[in-house]
């Protein structure tokens, strides 16, 4: 390594020449660099792929939701994932004159589900909402 010279005898040398240095280290990096194994493997990555029929047409006038004790979710009789259900909903919001909705949830259906469904026609921005059915439990909890 080269030195730089002191201007005087007696002073000590304060300067260093670092490019042999720093190509030294430049080598090393790419010894370690070219050392590194190719990935040999790959992973497949499965893409979604759209899932069943498209959500059925809203009629113009009344839908009706309806839920099942097995936690099916009906829209005018035919079943809906939650992602459907919200398409649907939206779609109506759409229309000229919004069209009434009615919520029916089936007497051993989950209240969870019941739940969730309701978070969803409230996020979806209906206005036209009621719940239908209920005269059924007039009498409940008597045999």
């Amino acid at each position: 390594m080269a030195f730089a010279s002191a201007s005087s005898a007696g002073e000590p040398l304060s300067e260093m020449n670092t490019t042999p240095l720093i190509d030294v280290l430049l080598v090393l990096l790419i010894v370690f660099v070219m050392s590194i194994p190719m990935a040999t493997q790959s992973l497949e990555v499965p893409l979604p792929q759209e899932i069943g029929p498209p959500p059925p047409r809203p009629d113009p006038v009344r839908n009706k939701v309806v839920l099942t004790a097995g936690g099916t979710i009906l829209w005018n009789g035919d079943a809906v994932s939650q992602g459907q259900l919200l398409a649907v909903l939206r779609e109506t919001t759409r229309l000229r004159v919004e069209p009434e909705l009615q919520f029916e949830p089936e007497a051993s259906a989950s209240y969870d589900l019941s739940a969730k469904v309701l978070n969803v026609i409230k996020g979806s921005g209906i206005t036209k909402f009621g719940f239908v059915g209920n005269e059924q439990y007039r009498t409940f909890g008597r045999p």
